[in-house]
Formats: C-alpha cells, structure tokens, sequence
C-alpha cells in the first residue's frame, strides 16, 4: 500500500522531463561538440537572465504604479490607466519590440534633442544619436512595457482582495493613504500577487528569447549564429532548450514549493 500510494503521488511528468535532463547534461559533459556548443552559448545564458529580471524590476514597477492609479479617486487617472492596461495587453510582444526598437527609441532621441537644443548649441551636452540607445535597452523596456500591463493586473486582483473592512479600521485609527498601503494593504495582498508573478517571470523568460530578433546576443541568438556557421542545427538547439527549460523549471519549482509553504501558514 505504501509503495501504491508513492507511485500515485510521484509527479511523473516531472520525472520525465529530470531524465531527459540528464540525458542532455551528459551529453554535454562527455560529448565535445555538446561542450563547445554550451561554451558558445554561456555567455548568452548570462545575458537572458541580466535581461529577464531587469525587465521585470522595471515592468513590477510600472504595473504597480498603474494599478494603484486604477483606484485613483480621479476619473482621468483611473481612465489612463485602463488605456494603458488595455492597449499594451493587446499588442504582441514582439510587435512591440519592433516598435520600441525602430520607433520609440528614435522618437525618444529627437524628443531629447528637442528639448535640449539650447544646452546642446551652447555646447554644454552633447546632442544625443539614436545608436546610443542600445539595442539590448530597447529590448528590455520593450519587455518591461508588455509585462507591466499584465503585472498591474495582478496588483489589482491581489489588493481587491483585501478585505474592506480592514481598510476601514486602519482609516478609523487615523493612518494616512500610504500608510494604510505599506501596513495594510501591500503585506496581505502579496500572498495572492506573488504566485501569479511568478508565473509572469517564468513567462518573460520565455520571450525573452524574442529579443534574438534585434540581434541581442541571448541564449536564442547565439545558438542561431553557432548552427548557421557549424550547421549542428540539432546539437544546438537541444542546448538552447535545455538552457530555457533548467530556467523556467527550476523557476516554476520554486513557485510551486513557496505556494505550498502559503497554504501550509494559511492552514495554521
């Protein structure tokens, strides 16, 4: 019965998906070509992730900023946050990527020139190029932009969820707006909005590898340049999945296991 019981409790997807794992980590241990494929592409490992979480600082940010203008007691603020929200959930990452890339980035340059013509003709600063705005920075706000639409949403799901009643209590105790967020408000609804944003930073990883489109030396981007020039398309690209999958899953394991620990503390 012990045995039975394990065997229906053992999440065999999961294991699965280790051997397999272990199977392609071999490869790359044992195997030369596996070993010079993931040299070449390391250095892009380190740029996913550096992309992947700057993006999401900033995209946490922003969401957070434009929920709580949704509960503005202004209209107009609530309004432009529903715009926001609304017009950046519709728009395809990569899309957007493009756009940023060869529309807002030069936009924003002329907008600064613009607005600093006078210090740039009196020769105090320099008048600023659209190269010097990077291609890996147009990536990352690109990404945080997406990201942050869907991130206010959480924010505003896992506030509402805070009871009513509480708001009051703190307000009849005489405690300021911000005071009554950073107290009341922002601990309790981070139990509910730190699981689904988790599952958002899983997702950016995965577009991430969207960004190989502008030339950003990612996972993505290197494993294409390395099989173009070796023309070993499937070692390659089983060293790419195996890097995004040892990323998202040990990321989504991490997720699951603090899940369990909320509902474990709920429980008690």
């Amino acid at each position: 019965m012990p045995l039975k019981r394990t065997l229906e409790r053992t999440p065999w997807w999961l294991v699965t998906i280790f051997v397999i794992a272990l199977v392609l980590l071999w490869n790359m241990v044992a195997d030369q070509s596996y070993q010079r494929i993931a040299g070449a592409l390391s250095e892009g490992l380190l740029t996913t992730i550096g992309v992947t979480f700057t993006a999401f600082i900033i995209a946490s940010s922003i969401g957070l900023v434009v929920a709580l203008a949704g509960f503005s007691r202004y209209r107009i603020v609530r309004e432009v946050a529903r715009f926001y929200v609304e017009i950046f959930r519709g728009i395809p990452v990569l899309v957007l990527l493009f756009y940023i890339a060869f529309v807002g980035a030069p936009e924003v340059v002329n907008f600064y020139n613009w607005a600093m013509q006078i210090p740039i003709e009196q020769g105090w600063i320099e008048k600023a190029r659209t190269r010097d705005f990077t291609l890996l920075w147009r990536a990352i706000i690109a990404l945080a932009i997406s990201y942050s639409a869907f991130i206010a949403e959480v924010f505003r799901a896992g506030i509402q969820e805070v009871s009513k009643g509480q708001i009051e209590a703190a307000q009849a105790l005489g405690l300021s707006s911000w005071h009554r967020f950073r107290l009341i408000i922002l601990p309790q609804a981070m139990r509910k909005i730190l699981p689904p944003l988790g599952n958002d930073l899983v997702a950016m990883i995965k577009d991430s590898a969207l960004v190989s489109v502008l030339g950003v030396q990612d996972i993505t981007q290197l494993g294409k340049v390395f099989s173009s020039s070796t023309f070993q398309f499937f070692e390659t690209y089983n060293v790419v999945a195996f890097m995004y999958l040892t990323l998202t899953l040990s990321l989504s394991l991490l997720i699951r296991a603090f899940e369990s620990h909320l509902r474990r503390n709920d429980h008690h």
